[in-house]
């Protein structure tokens, strides 16, 4: 089989509720609500975990991560990123790109954005300058724009890995 490269696309989407930190691209962003989920629910890691795992064919979260073992109860979604970062290198490919989106209405994100770019890059073993992530709002359209929840869009590439022979 011929080795070429790959892409992936994710998307996740969680609600907004009282009483759970807000954390996003694995920083702690000061809000007065959080995202609802079995993990610690970091929509962006967990899209961008989902195109990783759909670039290389090996399904999505739900199926590595289940919502249903206790062990993955607040969950960092980091952590689980440097699993899925394995799980594509043993599939023979490095990570060549991130780029994502995350659609929140408030808390403003820009300025946490490049902590959360150093998060992602550390957690996935690559450069922070192959990781992109956007903020925007949703104009006050739809959910997101409700402040009902936030969501998150990611793309990846990634590349065979030259120790790899095919």
């Amino acid at each position: 089989m011929r080795r070429t490269f790959r892409t992936g696309i994710g998307y996740d989407v969680h609600e907004l509720v009282e009483g759970r930190a807000l954390i996003v691209g694995g920083v702690r962003v000061p809000f007065e609500k959080g995202l609802l989920g079995h993990s610690d629910a970091d929509v962006l890691v967990h899209a961008i975990n989902d195109a990783l795992l759909g670039a290389v064919a090996l399904g999505d979260i739900g199926q590595h991560f289940p919502d249903t073992d206790p062990q993955y109860e607040g969950a960092d979604s980091l952590e689980m990123a440097q699993t899925v970062a394995r799980l594509v290198r043993n599939e023979g490919y490095e990570i060549s790109n991130v780029d994502s989106v995350l659609m929140a209405q408030r808390p403003k994100m820009a300025p946490f954005v490049p902590t959360m770019r150093q998060n992602v890059a550390r957690a996935l073993g690559i450069d922070v300058d192959q990781v992109s992530i956007k903020a925007t709002t949703t104009e006050h359209l739809g959910f997101v724009g409700r402040e009902e929840g936030m969501a998150a869009m990611a793309t990846v590439l990634v590349m065979p890995n030259e120790d790899v022979t095919a």
